[in-house]
């Protein structure tokens, strides 16, 4: 087959498209290119100005955010009208995924540090996704589900750990988490 050909019929994935950018996340990195292309078209692109509110705690959860570029603060509100960081998000991290699957409201605060470019993906996008691409959305649930399950066994080792260090007794190892 002529080279010209090949190139057109074997298209891959440029490193500036934002299927690019999905399959890098551990949530669909075991989607196909095909599903890529899918899912491409139902995530929603924001771009934000540095400083600006992405939501706050409290405030009904719909759906996950990933960073594309700039920086985004996580926090919880303190006494005295302080902030708590809980963590500093940079390209390629992701938060407000459990609410993708069930409502609930937000546990904390998300602001932008710098311009950013968020990928959101919605409860509404993904339920209309499973009505069109069943085995779609069952690849991204179950990329979903490895991660927070992933997240879930770090802290509970973290909780562990600190537990030791101020003396308490850890819970039982039956227990699961």
């Amino acid at each position: 087959m002529d080279p010209l050909w090949t190139n057109i019929f074997r298209k891959k994935l440029s490193e500036e498209s934002l299927a690019f950018f999905l399959k890098n996340l551990p949530i669909f990195s075991e989607l196909s290119p095909r599903a890529l292309k899918i899912l491409e078209g139902i995530v929603h692109v924001r771009s934000y100005k540095g400083n600006e509110t992405i939501f706050e705690e409290g405030d009904p959860g719909s759906g996950m955010y990933m960073i594309r570029s700039g920086t985004v603060k996580i926090y919880s509100g303190g006494q005295d009208n302080s902030e708590n960081e809980l963590a500093s998000l940079a390209q390629g991290d992701f938060f407000g995924e459990t609410t993708l699957t069930a409502p609930a409201p937000r546990s904390a605060s998300a602001r932008t540090l710098e311009p950013t470019e968020l990928v959101g993906l919605f409860r509404a996008d993904i339920l209309e996704l499973a009505e069109k691409y069943p085995a779609i959305s069952s690849s991204i649930f179950l990329g979903l589900t490895r991660v927070v399950s992933e997240r879930l066994q770090a802290a509970s080792l973290e909780i562990r750990r600190l537990q030791k260090q101020i003396g308490e007794q850890p819970a039982p190892e039956n227990v699961e988490t």
